[in-house]
């Protein structure tokens, strides 16, 4: 039984531990164009915006490996403006395809090889 929508958990960040912690950085905020909102680099602990929720990258020695059991997926209004930014930094990107539900996506791939969806709904011409 579902609870009452005031007694839910609220998904507040997905936590990424990386032992490239500057390359994550850039690529997040530079790359993917996230915005920064906290930044401690003795601790190694960002914290990026992603609508209304939050992606924090923690620097780690022994991280792990990338899954690929997951991915981020980030919703964008422009995907083809996003392709060309993720082309323009030599990101490792597959050309954007529409589905069958309507919506088209790339797949891309963090410093890490965590796997990262673009999407955009038809903007309805």
């Amino acid at each position: 039984m579902s609870l009452p929508i005031h007694h839910r958990p609220t998904l507040f960040s997905v936590e990424l531990r990386t032992a490239q912690w500057p390359e994550m950085i850039h690529w997040y905020r530079n790359v993917l164009g996230l915005r920064v909102l906290v930044r401690v680099v003795d601790d190694g602990y960002a914290l990026f915006e992603a609508g209304d929720t939050r992606v924090a990258i923690l620097s780690r020695e022994a991280a792990g490996d990338a899954s690929g059991r997951w991915s981020l997926g980030f919703e964008v209004v422009d995907l083809d403006a996003a392709h060309h930014r993720l082309r323009s930094y030599q990101a490792d990107v597959v050309a954007p395809k529409t589905h069958p539900e309507g919506f088209r996506e790339l797949v891309t791939a963090d410093p890490d090889g965590n796997r990262i969806r673009l999407f955009a709904w038809p903007t309805g011409h």
